[in-house]
């Protein structure tokens, strides 16, 4: 197969679909000669900043001088960028030797994989191949039924913040979300969880006790904020002082906190984990569409917050750093997401909305969207194309004396508006 066809394969109709359980990539693995076993995990699950943990992790590990896996989803750009090492995607050649290699198993099972359990054993196989001495491997939905939860003995087990996210799946409420996240405790293995919502963690702690495993929290209020701004997020934790993180947002700083408490429970096993490449880490750590500025006249945001509390760690973040301004909103949105309560909670902040339609058969369209904010008395202008947007978006903010454009409201639109920005901001120059 060449690239293309690698991919195309991949994204069949055939593999479409999410069907919870584990039974078919147990059922893969085995056949191909279960690549997992060879390796050691940190299992990250949650609702919000798994991604940024997982990556900020990540990049401690390998400034420590460890060969290091990181599987992430969904892909921003371009499809590679779900399975690194050491921060490079996985080359095209070795995606399309991979899924060659699985292709022939996968289509003799009678109840085939779907496509995230094609991708997840993919890349097991890819990290196997390749030594990792530790992968981070971030759940895809939820975490007991999850793909990733064939694992057995991670090195830790990790709970991000609990929100209310995927409910026709997981469930309506707190302690049913955290009673799915709940399922990638293991017998013995430690657990760190975020904390900041009590029915979650009475859950979380009832599960560890049942599997004899050890519960840590980070204490956010030992937190000491050094001067954190839109440029990124410098703090204190604990025995670390001034640590700086290119991640900005005012969520990064318990994002971070949650990362510090990560590395003092892996440092002892992992000896090479220092404060000094625990800091470099950090420091160099890259997460695109969270909180992500591309531009600063006027300041462009891209954010790939999609659901309530998502949403209001952006809000909350651009009225920290841009303390009474209004701002221009470019916004599209799944159908299946609580959108008219996404829509209340940006509405104080907004001076004008410029909806489109992300590129998803499960997209609202951006006519829909306009109208929720327009039945709220907004101004509101929806677009079929996203170029258009966003071409309208930044002239308007120019002319207007407009400070802050955000983008926000699903990863599926962060290619195509940041593709319309970096050109609009191309030709400014």
């Amino acid at each position: 197969m060449t690239y293309n066809e690698t991919i195309e394969y991949i994204h069949s109709v055939n593999w479409r679909g999410s069907r919870l359980g584990l039974d078919r990539t147990i059922e893969l693995l085995d056949r191909i000669g279960n690549p997992h076993r060879k390796l050691r995990f940190v299992h990250v699950a949650g609702t919000n900043g798994k991604g940024s943990f997982s990556c900020m992790l990540a990049g401690i590990f390998e400034k420590s001088g460890y060969k290091t896996g990181l599987y992430t989803s969904p892909y921003i750009i371009t499809f590679n960028e779900r399975m690194r090492i050491n921060g490079v995607n996985i080359p095209n050649d070795e995606l399309v030797e991979i899924i060659s290699f699985i292709k022939p198993y996968a289509e003799a099972m009678e109840d085939k994989p779907t496509e995230f359990e094609l991708i997840t054993v993919a890349a097991f196989e890819y990290f196997s191949r390749n030594g990792c001495d530790i992968v981070i491997l971030e759940a895809g939905m939820g975490g007991g039924l999850d793909s990733t939860n064939v694992i057995t003995s991670p090195e830790l087990s990790v709970i991000t913040a609990i929100g209310l996210d995927h409910i026709k799946e997981l469930g309506s409420d707190y302690r049913q979300i955290a009673s799915a996240k709940a399922g990638i405790i293991k017998e013995g293995c430690p657990v760190l969880f975020y904390g900041d919502n009590p029915e979650a963690e009475e859950v979380i702690r009832m599960v560890a006790a049942e599997k004899n495993a050890p519960v840590y929290l980070p204490d956010f209020r030992l937190i000491r904020d050094l001067g954190s701004s839109a440029e990124g997020t410098r703090m204190s934790y604990k025995n670390y002082d001034d640590v700086f993180v290119s991640l900005a947002g005012v969520f990064q700083k318990k994002n971070t906190a949650m990362v510090l408490e990560a590395a003092n429970l892996l440092k002892e096993k992992y000896t090479r984990i220092t404060d000094s490449a625990v800091k470099t880490g950090l420091a160099t750590a890259r997460w695109p569409a969270r909180f992500e500025i591309i531009h600063k006249d006027p300041y462009v945001i891209l954010d790939g917050a999609h659901n309530p509390h998502g949403i209001r760690a952006a809000v909350e973040s651009i009225e920290q750093y841009f303390k009474g301004e209004k701002i221009y909103l470019v916004t599209g949105v799944m159908a299946d997401k609580d959108y008219k309560e996404l829509s209340d909670i940006v509405f104080p902040i907004t001076e004008k909305v410029f909806t489109v339609t992300p590129d998803n058969p499960r997209a609202l369209t951006s006519e829909e969207l306009a109208t929720v904010f327009r039945e709220k008395g907004k101004n509101a202008e929806a677009f079929s194309k996203i170029s258009d947007a966003v071409s309208k978006a930044f002239t308007e903010a120019k002319k207007n004396g407009i400070k802050v454009i955000a983008a926000f409201g699903s990863l599926y639109m962060y290619s195509d508006v940041k593709e319309a920005f970096d050109k609009m901001i191309f030709d400014e120059k």
